[in-house]
């Protein structure tokens, strides 16, 4: 069989076009997609797992007719459980994890036509912002192979960049779908918090922080699978009511904004000339297309907003190493890396009250940011406050590891917070992203909008994020922006 000539051109509602119209058959857009992986592979480390024979029973079995019925589809390793298809969330300690059902999200995906035949890579339990897994290796930028393509979405972002699938399955809990599309010249919005369902094994991830969703080419098709996906399922701790077609929203033009912008790091850290720029540049595009635009930064402490994102991150991670204590024999918890049974052990040592206490902060924060959008429909920041880092420059240090794994050992998360050790890594891995973890704790929706590229071809992403529930507007202001300044023709070598 040969390949469709023309794939790369193509998002993928205009692939699910074509195979409407009869132009090309789904088993060859599949055998296309599985080549250029095959090539791709080698490069980048994208993909963690082949879904060849699930692919072909699908077409075998006829494909659903949705929105996208026959295009190509990946999964990201983490969350997005495919029954009898080991999920292994980027551990060596979870290689042999087969889910029994499918998450919500897959089986809407499904529904939705998409032929899924693959995984794509993920850091360890998605805790950090680059892709560089102990157990699968290193995830490359195809724009730049030194360069991280970011995470926890950084195999879905680096296939989409690719073009082995015009759109991969993402999630967000601090920035994991942002921050992959700003390195990769991606669009990536993370939802407004239960606009997806988590379940059936969750009913809200990471206190409500972590979603699911998609990175994309095209704002089209991140709005369109969003139609598919989006809405509660039984037992969700809530619902968002209904708002009308994403798609829709994306082929009429918003009415005139005021968007407020910055561009200083939450954590008075530096931020790169690129990624101010870009700000102003967008800035100066959305007043030619009639927005109000001024400066203007929500009444938020920044290291008060991190400091409440790390307590999250220490008890989840002690959750839920604690429940693999539970399932699996030691030697087989002791193949976690040595952050993340680090993290697992600071968490065991915060007492119940001290993380309540700093949960209850998320009030706060969603009370300034409530005030902030009482006065604009949008708020314009960076997505991340640097290029993306070579591969290995953010992570720990051989001696950082050999005390993280000491520590771990003997359980001593007291002594790791007195040292400082694991926070002092993980400021460093927040001060190269510290715009994104507001919207996860506050729950609004952000997307992060690939307008900007460098001289040297890297792109540079901005965000923008919205009133809870404003996932519309958010979409008509993309599809707007991306009609003044298109970068799908943009394209990294192959």
């Amino acid at each position: 069989m040969q390949e469709f000539a023309d794939y790369a051109q193509y998002d993928a509602l205009g692939l699910a076009a074509l195979l409407a119209r009869g132009e090309v058959s789904a088993a060859e857009l599949l055998h296309t997609a599985q080549c250029r992986a095959d090539r791709a592979q080698p490069r980048l480390n994208a993909l963690v797992r082949r879904m060849d024979a699930a692919a072909d029973a699908t077409l075998r079995a006829g494909v659903p007719a949705g929105m996208f019925s026959g295009v190509p589809y990946l999964l990201k390793d983490l969350m997005q459980a495919y029954a009898g298809v080991p999920m292994s969330m980027g551990s060596a300690a979870l290689r042999d994890y087969v889910p029994a059902a499918d998450d919500v999200l897959v089986q809407r995906l499904k529904r939705a036509g998409l032929v899924i035949f693959g995984k794509t890579n993920v850091p360890e339990w998605g805790l950090v912002a680059y892709t560089e897994p102990k157990a699968f290796g290193a995830t490359r930028n195809p724009w730049d192979l030194t360069r991280t393509p970011g995470g926890s979405s950084g195999g879905s972002a680096a296939a989409v960049a690719a073009r082995i699938v015009p759109a991969a399955g993402a999630n967000d809990g601090g920035g994991s779908i942002r921050i992959p599309a700003a390195y990769c010249g991606l669009f990536g919005l993370k939802p407004s918090r239960g606009r997806v369902s988590p379940g059936p094994e969750d009913g809200e991830v990471w206190m409500g922080a972590a979603c699911e969703h998609a990175l994309t080419r095209s704002v089209r098709d991140s709005a369109a699978l969003l139609d598919a996906v989006a809405g509660a399922a039984p037992g969700d701790p809530f619902e968002i009511a209904p708002a009308g077609s994403f798609l829709t929203a994306t082929q009429a033009p918003p009415p005139r904004l005021r968007i407020a912008f910055s561009t200083a790091s939450p954590l008075h850290a530096p931020v790169a000339r690129h990624c101010v720029d870009a700000v102003h540049a967008t800035a100066r595009l959305l007043e030619s297309l009639g927005h109000h635009v001024e400066e203007a930064a929500p009444r938020i402490d920044g290291m008060a907003l991190m400091h409440a994102y790390l307590m999250l991150y220490f008890g989840e991670v002690a959750a839920q190493a604690r429940e693999l204590r539970a399932l699996l024999p030691r030697a087989r918890v002791a193949q976690l890396e040595p952050a993340t049974r680090a993290l697992a052990a600071i968490g065991e040592a915060i007492s119940a009250g001290e993380y309540m206490r700093s949960q209850h902060r998320w009030n706060d924060f969603g009370r300034a940011l409530g005030a902030h959008f009482a006065q604009y429909d949008l708020y314009l920041t960076p997505t991340t406050a640097d290029l993306p880092p070579r591969i290995g420059e953010l992570a720990p240090t051989p001696l950082q590891e050999h005390l993280l794994a000491l520590a771990a050992r003997l359980r001593a998360g007291g002594l790791l917070r007195r040292l400082g050790i694991v926070e002092q890594v993980a400021m460093r891995n927040l001060a190269r992203t510290p715009f994104t973890q507001l919207a996860n704790l506050t729950g609004v929706p952000a997307m992060s909008v690939p307008l900007q590229w460098t001289d040297a071809g890297l792109p540079v992403g901005v965000q923008f994020m919205g009133r809870f529930g404003s996932e519309t507007l958010l979409f008509a202001l993309a599809a707007e922006l991306e009609r003044a300044q298109p970068w799908a023709q943009r394209a990294p070598a192959e």
